[in-house]
């Protein structure tokens, strides 16, 4: 099959070469974000788990963490996106409502950046290392608040690794897979091997094609039953979790293999399209850098465009264009108006577009607006998330409980953290 470096480095290069940085130092030190300053990569503390709830408006959840004792023990724990934290999926910018529960993600997160203003419960800062009976160490960070989290495949093409897959077994169309994950540039030491479960259902993309395991076994590929080796075939994984039988207590599931660069691509870039669809009805996220004030309500608003998006929403941000621009909460949730976003936004034109020299860091996208309006609005200050929308995009009215309103009680921002259960 092609290998897929190819796409690795689009993958790297979307969301910031940077990344590629060691990820270890959060587990010697905890590490609180500041307001109005990108966090480093590096100190972001690194796990893996499953998406078992969602609550896509105010962009939180829950994961069950893979800790170092049994899986199925492990209670929910619940994460909050951080403003300008990253999602994927399948290797494209993704929002939470596009991952399917069950899907197993790869989190960088950091303690809460205001506690008393969190989303989800905040924990004892060393709580990372206590001990949960069965569940074992590792499965209740403190660090929860996401800047990125990412499925699989879109894992595995940022770090420029695949999984190499050595050998099955199958009956009835489900069985065993036995792979390990390993970096392309041959550079590190092999990986140990992991055996997870596949099924009827496990999707297996191959070019334009879609197929089953069926497929794969009525075209000789595959055996009808027993053991066959696999030879290091490399192929992306996507991974979720079932119950498994036989008194496993930790064993993943394949949802889905990616046999070839061009499954991957289209795969991809279905994602990407509908990412974009989702930012231009929702505006561009952003902070506020500075705000030079005039008379009259007359002000001048320097922001930072927030990062992990397609590089064609960026493009519509040109000078001279005219926009809108509105203040949001740390969920992203526009807080005034309500009859859409534009209700209450203040309008103006773009006087510059800049791009940030040197390193961008994970959450910003290296691009700058000069924004200049003649009646600002409440929360467009500095070190505050706004969001902001060309005047070529659509404007259109968001479901109630994707927006604050006017009038609305400042406590009722989004449901408080009681509403997650405590285990």
């Amino acid at each position: 099959m092609k290998r897929l470096e190819s796409i690795c480095w689009v993958a790297a290069t979307c969301i910031g070469m940077s990344l590629i940085a060691n990820p270890a130092k959060a587990q010697d030190e905890p590490f609180r974000p500041v307001a109005g300053k990108f966090p480093s990569f590096e100190e972001a503390l690194s796990y893996r788990g499953e998406l078992v709830f969602v609550d896509h408006a105010n962009r939180r959840g829950s994961l069950r963490i893979q800790g170092q004792g049994t899986y199925f023990r492990n209670a929910p724990h619940p994460f909050a996106m951080l403003p300008y934290g990253v999602i994927r999926y399948h290797g494209a910018p993704a929002d939470l409502r596009d991952i399917p529960l069950n899907t197993v993600l790869h989190i960088r997160a950091y303690l809460p950046p205001d506690p008393q203003n969190s989303a989800v419960p905040v924990l004892a800062v060393d709580s990372r290392k206590k001990t949960s009976g069965y569940s074992g160490v590792g499965i209740y960070p403190a660090e929860n608040h996401v800047l990125l989290l990412e499925d699989e495949p879109s894992y595995c093409l940022r770090e420029n690794k695949t999984w190499k897959l050595t050998e099955l077994e199958i009956k009835n169309n489900a069985g065993m897979i036995l792979a390990s994950r390993e970096p392309n540039d041959g550079k590190q030491d092999k990986a140990s091997a992991e055996s997870m479960t596949f099924d009827a259902a496990t999707r297996i993309w191959r070019g334009r094609e879609c197929l089953a395991v069926d497929d794969l076994v009525g075209e000789g590929i595959w055996p009808v039953s027993g053991k066959k080796s696999l030879e290091g075939q490399e192929v992306l994984l996507g991974i979720t979790w079932k119950p498994t039988p036989s008194g496993v207590f930790t064993r993943f599931h394949v949802s889905d293999i990616w046999l070839d660069e061009t499954a991957m691509q289209r795969a991809a870039r279905s994602q990407t399209e509908t990412h974009k669809a989702f930012i231009r009805s929702r505006w561009m996220p952003a902070w506020v850098d500075a705000v030079e004030y005039g008379k009259f309500g007359r002000a001048t608003v320097t922001a930072t465009l927030f990062g992990g998006m397609d590089e064609s929403l960026y493009a519509d941000f040109t000078k001279d264009g005219s926009a809108m621009m509105n203040g949001v909460e740390s969920n992203l949730k526009h807080t005034g108006g309500n009859y859409g976003p534009s209700h209450m936004a203040s309008r103006g034109r773009i006087l510059d577009v800049m791009k940030i020299d040197g390193d961008i860091p994970m959450g910003s996208s290296g691009i700058q607006i000069r924004f200049e309006t003649d009646l600002i609005v409440e929360g467009i200050r500095p070190t505050r998330v706004v969001r902001v929308c060309p005047n070529s995009w659509p404007q259109v009215n968001l479901p109630r409980e994707e927006f604050i309103g006017d009038g609305s009680n400042p406590e009722a921002r989004f449901p408080t953290p009681a509403i997650f259960p405590k285990y």
